[in-house]
């Protein structure tokens, strides 16, 4: 990367601000870097989307135009389905990648508008027999954003941007820093900062329209709308009365857009936002009344035509009223079986049809053709045996009416079970989103910022820097901080704490979680799409839509599947009916009911139906979604099917140490001064050394030192040139002096002696599992520094735990060599490596991987980055940094070390039940289909009729999901049970 392009792009609009605007433009920053990027340079021969070379290289060239758009499709059943949306959305122009949820029934598209619109993507899945509706939108990410953050301590116009908002609104490069660094960077000058926007946001919503539209009052609407400041785009869809609207959410929000549109009508309309259920659980439930109302349609229709052919032929009465005769040899009991299925054929069961032959011109053949092809078979050679005895005299005709209404009937019912079953996995986002309050109260102010009243609103429609009242027992209704009261609130939902976090002013506070006592006034930060709540849900969701590798298998099986099916149960038919018909077999095999040929026919059929892709396809999805909704709710959050399927491989996890296997929070509990100095004096120069640094180590000693000084906002000397070593230390000129802070090597790197005196001291903190900080001024040792960083609870048990799992523990740590003995011996880990760079960090997961381990890193620093993206799995602690995070495959939200455990226990058995269920699927499939073929009908004379096999086709579906639904039961080992 150039070094231009590497600068930090950081100006600050206000007025003044010349202490904090110079630390945020200045400070060195680690470069974030996730895992796999969201987009790559699509060029010419790279493309799976069709369209010509020159047209993506110019796509290429128009990066920033790339787009994402999520598409709702019905209809979806199995890989097959997948496969075939999926090479119909890639054969367009301008597509950069397509992702297919079977389960979800969505459809994520990365595409670029100058060569393709929504349209069309919607056209092309419809062409391949679903029905698409495109239910969101999100223009590609920029790169160059603008954040606000609220400022709180200042008091002068020498250290503030905006003294009277207590306001920064700061422009910067999301490729190189995250708004929390910007945070931190603030917060190292001296004061409090709580972010309010990140920028990142084009907020979009939909509004329901009550009222009679006409093109004037549209007009009026349109117009009205727009002229809100931050109103971006508006789209009107009159059929569904609906107004959808992007806007900036620091400008504008839903209740101004609300009360804009009903003042803007006089009362003629209303507005309200758009049902949640519009949206993707609105397709689903669709589906299911669908498959619902169809199943039931069917059964009214079937069982006159069971009872008829089943039933009433062995009651007398019945059957002489049934066997008498209408044309010829044609009989009631035919004719009524005959107009009773036709229904069941050609209307409830159109959707097979439509499906299957929009199937075959794609040339993607898929169960829908196998239904298709059963059912027409019985059901047209039912109607040949009919006719023929209408038309003569002495043929005996025998139809298999019941097969096919009995067939589309068992699938259907199969389908609605198969849906409400997969509907259970996704209850664990469901939960999450639950955790919103449906109101709050919000507080209105007079212009001096008095409170003149209150009222209760719909969550949905806070809007940044709303003040909500929060009262005790009640829900914190959004993201925000305190600006008046203090009290207790229960985050255990969002991070897992059991105990309750203690707030007051200037404390930031999660929407959806518990206010225990006392009343909180909370401004606004974050609310809809950017609340922490919202992007776990996302995040999950997400997640749910990546593919397994595993899922690869069953995806190049179903390609070949149903081609594969037929050609067997055709030959399945050939070999009995030439069988029968050269006597291969005696007669007495045939039942009384039937011929060879249609004995054969029963056989072929049977071996079309029985015959099930979808049980593979859901395989791996059913449980990849159900494992990550549990891991959500247990605050564990994993990033995709990848993530999950590399964990259960894991057999050496790397530990960081500091905020890892230690709390994080170190604090100083000695100090050794080896020269003739003022304790203070002495404090003044290593904390004006260390307030630059990010580091733990060197945020608690700077907490130190502020002790030693009565006024709250001390200000320490100017560092000029200063310098941070990673791993190893700081450097800078305070007052003419150089001062150095840091380990051992790093005072020997910079020919710094030191003496016997220093050695020992520093031998025996280590020995306590402390750490021991060398402090030098003028290129001679003045002191030392011990700061201890207590062990995490249960760090000793996990480790113990993990062995017992046969995963290897390693720890490797920046710190000096001694506190990381003690720290490792503590915690039982022997194989250990100190004194790391974050590069080494990475060089030893290299190490690892090539001799032939599958390795996690587990860490919450910057500096442990990119040891999280060479491992094969990274496990990021939620509290540590965003770049951790992002950088990381599994997010431990909770903070806690056996989450490590839960990570990769919720993973092995994840991954036990999708081998179980493909050894279901394929074993049934193995099995089902020669028992079908009638491999068992000359030894025992067992035989499927084919609406036997199409119940245990839906069956083995229907089996699967509730193999995987079994997950949600899953708790966490015992011993770390909370």
């Amino acid at each position: 990367m150039a070094a231009s392009s590497r600068a930090l792009f950081l100006s600050c609009f206000h007025g003044g601000g010349a202490e904090v605007s110079r630390h945020l433009a200045l400070r060195p920053r680690y470069p974030s870097m996730p895992r796999r990027p969201r987009t790559a340079a699509v060029t010419g021969d790279a493309s799976e989307g069709g369209g010509s070379g020159g047209d993506l290289e110019a796509a290429k060239g128009a990066a920033e135009e790339e787009k994402v758009a999520v598409f709702a499709v019905t209809g979806m059943t199995c890989a097959a389905c997948a496969g075939s949306v999926e090479k119909a959305v890639k054969r367009l122009p301008g597509i950069h990648d397509a992702a297919v949820d079977v389960l979800g029934g969505r459809v994520q598209v990365v595409f670029y508008p100058a060569f393709v619109s929504e349209e069309k993507i919607r056209e092309a899945i419809e062409d391949v027999g679903f029905e698409a509706k495109l239910i969101n939108e999100e223009v590609r990410e920029k790169n160059i954003l603008v954040c606000r953050l609220h400022i709180k301590g200042m008091t002068c116009t020498s250290c503030t941007i905006a003294l009277a908002t207590e306001e920064a609104e700061i422009r910067y490069d999301r490729r190189i820093v995250a708004a929390n660094q910007l945070i931190q960077a603030v917060e190292e000058t001296g004061f409090e900062a709580v972010l309010i926007t990140t920028g990142e946001d084009r907020s979009r919503i939909d509004l329901k329209i009550d009222g009679v539209l006409n093109e004037r009052l549209i007009m009026i609407l349109e117009s009205s709308i727009q002229a809100l400041p931050g109103v971006e785009d508006i789209k009107v869809d009159t059929e569904l009365h609906k107004i959808t609207i992007s806007y900036k959410p620091d400008q504008t929000g839903p209740r101004d857009l609300i009360e804009v549109i009903e003042s803007a009508t006089s009362g003629d309309v209303t507005a309200s936002i758009y049902p949640e259920a519009e949206g993707r659980e609105h397709h689903r439930y669709g589906e299911i009344k669908r498959y619902k109302q169809s199943f039931l349609w069917s059964l009214i229709f079937t069982i006159p035509v069971f009872l008829t052919s089943m039933v009433f032929m062995y009651i007398p009465g019945l059957k002489d009223g049934l066997d008498k005769k209408v044309v010829n040899m044609m009989s009631i009991g035919e004719l009524l079986r005959w107009i009773l299925s036709t229904p069941v054929q050609f209307i409830i069961g159109r959707k097979f049809y439509t499906g299957a032959y929009k199937a075959m011109c794609h040339g993607s053949p898929n169960m829908d053709v196998l239904i298709a092809l059963g059912t027409n078979t019985a059901y047209f050679y039912s109607v040949y045996s009919v006719l023929r005895a209408a038309t003569s005299e002495n043929y005996m005709s025998n139809d298999f009416f019941e097969t096919s209404s009995m067939l589309i009937s068992f699938i259907l019912l199969g389908k609605y079970l198969e849906i409400l079953a997969k509907g259970k996995t996704s209850e664990a986002i469901a939960k999450l989103m639950d955790l919103a309050p449906e109101t709050a109260t919000l507080l209105i102010h007079d212009h001096e910022g008095n409170v003149v009243g209150e009222k209760e609103i719909d969550s949905r429609l806070i809007q940044k820097n709303d003040v909500i009242k929060v009262v005790p027992g009640g829900k914190v209704a959004s993201d925000g901080f305190v600006i008046r009261g203090q009290s207790h609130v229960n985050e255990s939902m969002i991070t897992g704490e059991s105990r309750p976090v203690a707030k007051r002013k200037g404390d930031t506070v999660i929407g959806g979680t518990v206010n225990e006592n006392g009343v909180l006034h909370v401004r606004a930060t974050f609310v809809g799409s950017e609340s922490a709540l919202a992007q776990i849900v996302r995040l999950v969701e997400s997640a749910q839509m990546a593919k397994a590798p595993v899922q690869k298998f069953a995806d190049q099986i179903s390609r070949v599947f149903v081609p594969l099916v037929i050609v067997l149960s055709v030959l399945t038919w050939l070999v009995w009916f030439l069988a029968g018909r050269f006597h291969g077999y005696p007669r007495s095999w045939i039942p009384s009911s039937m011929d060879s040929f249609q004995l054969a026919l029963q056989f072929g059929i049977s071996v079309m139906v029985i015959a099930c892709p979808c049980a593979l396809g859901l395989a791996t999805p059913t449980a990849v979604m159900v494992a990550t909704g549990v891991g959500a709710s247990q605050g564990v959050l994993i990033k995709g099917g990848q993530a999950l399927e590399s964990a259960h491989k894991v057999d050496s996890i790397v530990f960081d140490k500091t905020g890892t296997l230690t709390i994080g929070k170190p604090v100083v509990v000695n100090t050794k001064l080896l020269k003739n100095m003022v304790l203070r004096e002495f404090y003044d120069y290593v904390a004006a050394a260390e307030d630059n640094s990010e580091h733990p180590l060197a945020k608690a000693i700077v907490e130190h030192a502020k002790k030693l000084h009565s006024e709250e906002n001390h200000i320490w000397p100017e560092a000029r040139d200063f310098i941070s070593v990673p791993g190893h230390g700081v450097k800078a000129n305070i007052n003419h002096k150089i001062v150095i802070v840091g380990n051992k090597s790093f005072m020997l790197s910079s020919s710094i002696d030191i003496s016997l005196e220093a050695m020992e001291i520093l031998t025996e903190e280590e020995e306590k599992a402390q750490t021991a900080i060398i402090v030098a001024m003028d290129q001679e040792v003045v002191g030392i520094i011990s700061v201890s960083d207590p062990i995490k609870p249960n760090a000793n048990d996990v480790i113990s735990y993990l062995r017992s799992m046969n995963v290897e523990s390693i720890m490797v740590t920046g710190d000096n060599w001694g506190t990381a003995n003690a720290i490792g011996k503590e915690v039982g880990i022997e194989k250990i490596i100190a004194e790391a760079k974050p590069e080494q960090k990475a060089e030893k997961v290299k190490e690892l991987q090539l001799s032939g381990k599958t390795v996690a890193m587990v860490g919450d620093g910057i500096n442990d980055s990119p040891a999280l993206v060479s491992a094969d799995v990274g496990l990021a602690i939620g509290a540590g940094t965003d770049v951790a995070i992002e950088a990381a495959d599994i997010v431990l939200m909770k903070s806690n070390l056996e989450d490590v455990v839960t990570a990769i226990d919720l993973s092995r058995k994840t991954f036990f039940r999708i081998r179980m269920n493909y050894v279901w699927a394929l074993g049934y499939n193995i099995i089902g289909i020669p028992i079908a073929a009638g491999v068992l009908f000359p030894s025992f004379r067992v035989r499927l009729p084919p609406w036997v096999a199409g119940a245990a086709m839906a069956a083995s579906s229907v089996s699967v999901v509730c193999w995987s639904l079994l997950l949600r039961y899953y708790k966490s080992p015992k011993t770390f049970a909370n």
